[in-house]
């Protein structure tokens, strides 16, 4: 979390920073429209400032899992700058509107136009730049329209982004139109920006962002993105857990997958009309079988229905390895909690531990409303097989598992890593209590599984 708020609001304030570093931030009288001016410059380079930053994650380049300590990290601050772009871009267009709503009202009166700039009709003695601003401004209306418009539109898909009600392969499928919106959105904001700040820092800055996300929404619409970490499979297994809601699917895996650590996970595709969804993997890899286990939960429409649609011999395409939920903590000693669905990534580190065995102490508090008699001897024996203390907590109403419950059962747990895959708010709640009796934070390690 700390890499996240750090590269949001570094990003933030290295625009502002450039931003006053320049005259244009200030007005040169005191006027309304003077004021206006800059605060609509000023709203609009933050706005395309965290939208090509948003854009450029939407990638998922690997190289940013280093810095932001695993694509879930990356995925989180994907959407705190994309709520940041959605409030910037309104508060611009707020403003961009504010005159004419004031002289509807009788408010205001009406702004005089200025007249064409003096010497304007004569080329003759106009360089290359000043035929180019030239240009700009004859497109200026043109821009100004166009990117109204395209406003609308990307502010309803990412109001619809952020209502986790709304259908995940909608979702995907809207989505992906915010691509188009946002080449529009630079066409406007190249027209508009102050021309005479290009050569600045704040217009190389603006100038690096707006390219890089025109690249990336070229390859989000050509579908190109994450193409190199894709390989085919197809399933050789599916076992049921009708009380747990849940499906086991094991998938054969080409040779172009590169193998994966316990904990990681993957974007999985059994239909394309559907796309991918984000899966962790239960199961450690093995190049001799080739065979990936994934643990899935009925969680939505599609995932409800997978059990009554996939078959054996089904196709897969699987995109991956993601996440550095791989439990490379240094510590002696850690203390793994799995919250329902949860439980997947530690069921993949103790299969990866019966075979490659460690001398650290570990202790697996798996906390479920519900286990199926098949799935609890799985654990227990992959536990034991593995040297690890199994808690199994059946908490149907909530008030089964605590900081208290983990406190009184594992003395001594502030010197360990504590590593939390569940229900976000109650990693939040856990981290907290655990927080205020000693752990420090940097100890407590949560898989941010929510890709909107």
């Amino acid at each position: 979390m700390k890499a996240i708020k750090i590269s949001l609001w570094s990003l933030l304030a290295a625009l502002t920073a450039l931003w006053f570093s320049q005259p244009s931030a200030y007005p040169a009288s005191f006027s309304l429209l003077s004021i206006r001016s800059a605060i609509i410059d000023y709203s609009g380079i933050l706005s395309m400032g965290a939208m090509s930053a948003t854009m450029i994650l939407a990638t998922r380049a690997k190289w940013f899992e280093s810095w932001l300590n695993g694509l879930d990290k990356s995925f989180r601050l994907h959407k705190w700058l994309g709520i940041t772009a959605l409030i910037t871009s309104i508060s611009h267009w707020f403003i961009v509107n504010l005159p004419k709503w004031m002289v509807s009202l009788g408010l205001m009166a009406r702004p005089e136009h200025k007249g064409p700039i003096a010497g304007a009709g004569d080329t003759s003695t106009l360089t290359t730049t000043d035929m180019i601003q030239s240009i700009f401004r004859d497109l200026r209306p043109t821009a100004e329209g166009l990117g109204e418009y395209a406003f609308y539109l990307a502010a309803l898909l990412m109001i619809l982004a952020l209502i986790k009600y709304f259908p995940y392969k909608r979702f995907l499928q809207t989505h992906t139109l915010l691509a188009i919106t946002y080449l529009v959105l630079v066409a406007h904001s190249v027209i508009l920006f102050p021309f005479e700040l290009w050569l600045h820092p704040l217009g190389i800055l603006m100038g690096t962002l707006m390219i890089g996300g025109v690249i990336s929404a070229v390859l989000i619409l050509a579908r190109l993105h994450g193409k190199a970490s894709q390989t085919k499979g197809m399933i050789t297994a599916l076992l049921q857990h009708p009380n747990m809601k849940t499906l086991s699917i094991t998938v054969k895996v080409d040779g172009d997958w590169k193998g994966h650590k316990a904990g990681q996970f993957a974007f999985v595709s059994f239909d394309d009309k559907e796309g991918k969804h984000p899966f962790t993997m239960a199961s450690d890899w093995d190049d001799q079988s080739h065979e990936i286990t994934f643990l899935i939960k009925e969680l939505g429409d599609y995932t409800s229905q997978m059990s009554s649609i996939l078959v054996e011999g089904d196709p897969v395409t699987i995109e991956g390895p993601y996440g550095h939920f791989t439990f490379e903590d240094g510590n002696n000693r850690q203390i793994w909690v799995g919250a329902g669905i949860g439980i997947t990534p530690f069921i993949a580190r103790m299969k990866q531990l019966t075979k490659r065995r460690s001398n650290q102490t570990i202790d697996l508090f798996h906390v479920t409303a519900a286990i199926s008699p098949d799935l609890e001897e799985q654990l227990k024996a992959d536990a034991k097989k593995a040297n690890i203390q199994l808690h199994l907590i059946i908490d149907k109403d909530g008030t089964g598992f605590s900081a208290d419950k983990l406190d009184s059962e594992v003395p001594g747990w502030q010197d360990a890593g504590l590593w939390f895959c569940g229900p976000a708010q109650m990693g939040k709640i856990l981290k907290s209590k655990l927080s205020e009796r000693g752990l420090d934070g940097g100890a407590f390690h949560q898989e941010l599984f929510e890709m909107r």
